[in-house]
């Protein structure tokens, strides 16, 4: 699971997927940055939608900086990839949605 450890969100699917015995890995990601090439893969793959638009960040940032490449902005500020996000397999999962919770067997 790629999040970040003060995200609520993060923080709920972490717990429920440790109680139903589902092994993860939590990777933060302000202390390992995803690679260029991994915010392009994600962003070829689930679209706009990874670019978290709704953060504290993203209102933080100068109308100039937003209008800006969003994988760029991503990459610079980490906390801009909306999260939770799981790669299962193949697969990709944003946020902690009824969806994601049934992709991961719960």
């Amino acid at each position: 699971m790629n999040g970040l450890r003060a995200c609520e969100s993060c923080r709920k699917a972490g717990k429920a997927l440790t109680e139903a015995g589902i092994a993860l890995r939590i990777r933060d990601l302000r202390e390992d940055p995803p690679s260029a090439g991994e915010i392009a893969a994600w962003h070829a793959a689930l679209g706009s939608a990874l670019l978290n638009t709704r953060s504290t960040t993203w209102r933080s940032l100068p109308e100039e900086a937003r209008a800006g490449d969003p994988l760029a902005l991503m990459r610079a500020h980490p906390a801009l990839i909306k999260r939770p996000l799981f790669e299962t397999g193949d697969a990709l999962h944003l946020g902690w949605t009824p969806a994601t919770r049934a992709a991961l067997g719960l």
